[in-house]
């Protein structure tokens, strides 16, 4: 572990503006070695929780900005939050221009920003994944789903805000999400080249691992809760929720994700000649019949929400971490963890994952982090109107985050600083980590 008196003090910018990032400034913040946090563009909760010091005019699709802005502040760390950034390659313009940085490359973004990369790389590698084919043809999409029959699994390819992915359980219902990507072009771009795949039963689980470009470590556990209604029912969202640890991914269970899955990929991407360094958020299947994880889908970056509970449970220096990964040297490096459990419970707008309000009026914020010590509140989709009140401008606009010795302490805090806050607007599921406290 890294002695902190003789740890380099860092100036550090995290670019994005969710609850995801949020959680990261508020660890920085709590990191003995970083001097400064920016956050581009950040929210007003960042601002006003003191967390960061927002830039809310950089343009953070603008790379050449993003590089004279660090100059100018002397950031000698960059954390990416979002993967829009990432995809577009404002992790390489970094690292050519040498500032240390935290996100993968473009070339090693595809994980994320297409799907048929991913596959092809499990394929070639031996990574245990779903069995697929990728289609741009919509008859011949629909034949091989005639030939698979239902319940089977429909993706776009490209990026699509968490929200490309349709589990068909009848031949109608994939008939006519193939016809939403391929003929009526509901994803644009994204949808213009599907992955079918069989549907594979049993539990999900989300995965963790942070990558130097060769060696690769486990975060601890969290799981996340992708559907909008209570008992897991309803439309995908971004996430409604996320506790940590999660019991369904067990040591063993642990050390085998990284021999047959984290491992391969980060060895693949070598090879290829993209190395990875940043996150590697593996979305599994813990398959019903055999046990085993399959890889669902990659994400190279921090879940959200998964990443506000991770977050709060760690106790080591976040910045020296990164900054280790960023340079590879993360065989370094230990990781410490708080015993107990965390749990986020999302806070929404109504009518999200659909169309929703804007602007409505949140209040109580601040005394709702006051119910206990452990609470937090992270803004992911907060701004302040004339008369300095918060409202709302995402579909996802607060995380309410808390800790406990056990998870059914966790959740009794976090459901008690909700009750405390005023927003008729917004709404939330009352059963965040049903799966393990049920058992």
């Amino acid at each position: 572990m890294f002695l902190i008196g003789l740890a380099e003090r860092v100036v550090v910018l995290v670019v994005g503006g969710g609850g995801r990032e949020h959680a990261l400034c508020n660890a920085l913040q709590r990191s003995p070695s970083c001097d400064a946090i920016f956050c581009a563009p950040g929210n007003a909760g960042i601002s006003n929780s003191g967390d960061a010091t927002c830039i809310s005019d950089l343009d953070i699709s603008d790379n050449s900005a993003v590089i004279s802005f660090c100059r100018k502040w002397g950031v000698g760390l960059v954390v990416v939050g979002p993967e829009a950034p990432l995809v577009a390659g404002l992790a390489n313009e970094l690292v050519k221009a040498g500032i240390p940085t935290f996100g993968p490359s473009s070339e090693a973004a595809a994980l994320e920003g297409s799907k048929n990369f991913m596959k092809q790389l499990c394929d070639k590698y031996g990574i245990p994944t779903a069995k697929y084919q990728t289609f741009t043809d919509p008859s011949a999409a629909k034949a091989y789903i005639k030939r698979e029959g239902s319940p089977i699994v429909i993706k776009a390819d490209g990026l699509a805000a968490g929200k490309g992915v349709i589990v068909a359980m009848t031949l109608e219902e994939a008939y006519e999400a193939v016809d939403s990507m391929l003929v009526k072009g509901t994803f644009g771009s994204a949808g213009c080249r599907v992955i079918i795949e069989e549907f594979l039963e049993g539990e999900e689980a989300s995965f963790f691992a942070l990558v130097d470009g060769e060696n690769a470590m486990p975060l601890e556990s969290a799981q996340d809760h992708k559907r909008v209604g209570e008992n897991d029912t309803g439309p995908n969202t971004g996430g409604m929720g996320a506790y940590s640890p999660a019991p369904v991914l067990t040591k063993e269970l642990e050390s085998l994700v990284m021999e047959s899955i984290i491992f391969p990929t980060v060895k693949g991407m070598s090879k290829e000649g993209c190395k990875f360094v940043g996150v590697l958020y593996a979305g599994l299947m813990i398959e019903k019949k055999s046990g085993l994880p399959k890889l669902i889908e990659y994400n190279v970056r921090f879940g959200d929400p998964e990443c506000q509970v991770l977050m709060v449970r760690l106790e080591s220096d976040l910045a020296q971490v990164l900054l280790a990964a960023s340079r590879g040297e993360l065989n370094n490096v230990s990781l410490k963890w708080s015993p107990g459990s965390a749990m986020v419970v999302v806070m929404a707008s109504k009518g999200y994952p659909g169309s929703y309000k804007k602007g409505t009026v949140i209040r109580n914020v601040e005394e709702a982090e006051l119910v206990a010590p452990q609470v937090k509140i992270f803004h992911a989709g907060t701004a302040l109107d004339a008369d300095s009140n918060y409202i709302a401008t995402g579909g996802r606009v607060l995380g309410i985050t808390s800790k406990g010795e056990d998870l059914a302490e966790a959740r009794d805090r976090a459901y008690q600083a909700i009750e405390v806050i005023n927003w008729p607007e917004g709404f939330f599921r009352r059963d965040i980590g049903w799966r393990a406290l049920r058992k």
